[in-house]
């Protein structure tokens, strides 16, 4: 199950193209060539990549971008 597409049940593939399709749409602006890409990822969901693209922007998720700083390790 994805967050983002609530009550819908996933293949292996699919979930993974789910979390592709939210990875992409987490790190704006979204391309030319990435609009291209989120189209064919999200016709493999049944949808359109706007469609795709709006669920995942209206569902409250913990993505970020990742830090370009380390993050502090501890020894303990």
């Amino acid at each position: 199950m994805v967050s983002w597409l609530p009550g819908r049940t996933l293949s292996g593939q699919q979930a993974v193209t789910a979390m592709t399709i939210a990875g992409t749409v987490t790190m704006p602006p979204i391309t030319d060539s990435e609009w291209i890409t989120l189209d064919g990822l999200a016709l493999e969901l049944g949808l359109t990549a706007r469609e795709a693209v709006g669920m995942v922007a209206s569902e409250p998720h913990a993505l970020r971008r990742p830090s370009t700083k380390p993050r502090p390790r501890s020894l303990e």
